[in-house]
């Protein structure tokens, strides 16, 4: 491999890391669902939560999101260690969310990722989410009322 070959690979895999956290955000499922293999596997053991493909990614995700009140999640680089056309990684996680609920919280998390190289390009084959971090201390801010991705839309 050479060595523009390996920065692209991290580049091409810091981008699907990117456009995970995007997808979240936009409340994209089925882009999200889309960054898996179809064999790819997301778990989230503290919560407990295991989706296996991507359709079970993408409506698991839907069942999720309808449950927020607000999401917000940041994403930080980690590792990224290539093996081919495979790799590992990891991507360090600032959250804050409010359910419909009322539960609600700030945490930071662990994405331990395996990632495969595709004809489509990279992809997750396995994310592990790992919480470090949970506080539940009460959250003072909001988010603004009405619902802003339509807005968005309708420009």
């Amino acid at each position: 491999m050479t060595d523009f070959q390996a920065i692209a690979d991290r580049v091409e895999i810091e981008a699907l890391r990117g456009e995970f956290t995007d997808a979240a955000m936009m409340r994209d499922r089925a882009r999200l669902a889309s960054l898996f293999t179809e064999d790819g596997v997301l778990r989230m053991p503290d919560v407990p939560i295991e989706m296996n493909g991507r359709e079970e990614i993408r409506t698991g995700g839907e069942r999720l999101q309808a449950q927020w009140d607000f999401f917000v999640q940041n994403t930080h680089p980690g590792v990224i260690r290539i093996d081919g056309d495979t790799a590992t990684g990891r991507a360090y996680m600032q959250e804050i969310a409010r359910m419909q609920s009322g539960f609600q919280g700030l945490n930071y998390a662990i994405y331990h990722d395996r990632y495969r190289r595709t004809d489509g390009g990279w992809r997750f084959t396995e994310r592990v989410y790992e919480i470090r971090y949970f506080d539940t201390t009460p959250l003072t801010g909001s988010a603004p009322a009405g619902d802003i991705h339509a807005a968005q839309e309708a420009r």
